[in-house]
């Protein structure tokens, strides 16, 4: 995670399968300075490359709830994003953190890009092998110059496979529940979960949710960053 700034709102972002913290980089520079953005950076890619990726969610967010428990010691509140399969580890985090003494400092969980996780696995986290990359070329999470790169491939692949075993084995203890409000964000051409499954995150809080549809597919941030940043903004700032 990232150093603590100046900012009075937090929001702590969660990457989706494979990914890794920068790709939450235009999201941070929208919301700078008002909201201080930080990143979960999973085990196993870019600065944590030598470490062993960890293919289990609830182990991931217990690691993540324990650190984040200590940056909200300062009683600043904190919001959570999470993308795709970032979604279910926030959630888990906001969980965990659930009845603590740090509950109260989570305000809102943003849940991105997925269908929200009573329902357990969706086909696409159950893929392996060789479909696992016709399943990322689908989402659009994988581009042609990585696919024709052995050497970008045997070594993502390893983190990819690990965060796809985490999704296939994931399953929400029933009746969890959070008491803070959620904000789902979806694409309209998303593949893997329609606006309609977004919305059912509802199902997981006594607070109220908020859905959000915007143009485009799974990786819908990319293009629409300023449009995503105000609705973070709008949610988190008063006025």
């Amino acid at each position: 995670m990232g150093s603590p700034g100046s900012s009075d709102v937090r929001l702590v972002c969660f990457p989706h399968a494979g990914g890794a913290v920068t790709s939450f980089t235009g999201l941070a520079r929208a919301l700078a300075p008002d909201v201080e953005v930080l990143g979960v950076q999973y085990p196993g890619r870019q600065d944590r490359h030598r470490e062993q990726p960890v293919g289990d969610i609830p182990r991931m967010a217990e690691a993540i709830a324990g650190e984040l428990g200590e940056l909200l010691s300062d009683g600043r509140p904190c919001a959570l994003l999470g993308h795709s399969m970032g979604a279910l580890v926030a959630f888990e985090v906001a969980l965990l953190m659930r009845g603590g003494q740090a509950s109260k400092d989570i305000t809102r969980l943003f849940a991105s890009g997925r269908v929200a996780p009573a329902g357990g696995p969706i086909p696409g986290d159950l893929v392996t092998g060789d479909e696992l990359l016709t399943e990322l070329q689908r989402m659009g999470g994988i581009g042609a110059d990585v696919l024709n790169d052995p050497e970008v491939l045997a070594m993502i692949m390893p983190v990819v496979e690990a965060d796809y075993r985490a999704l296939a084995a994931y399953r929400m203890t029933a009746g969890s529940s959070l008491d803070c409000p959620v904000t789902v964000l979806t694409g309209d051409a998303d593949p893997v979960v329609s606006p309609e499954e977004a919305a059912r995150w509802q199902d997981i809080t006594s607070a109220p949710t908020q859905l959000h549809v915007f143009p485009g597919g799974h990786f819908y941030l990319q293009d629409q960053i300023a449009q995503v940043a105000a609705v973070v903004r709008e949610s988190l700032l008063p006025g």
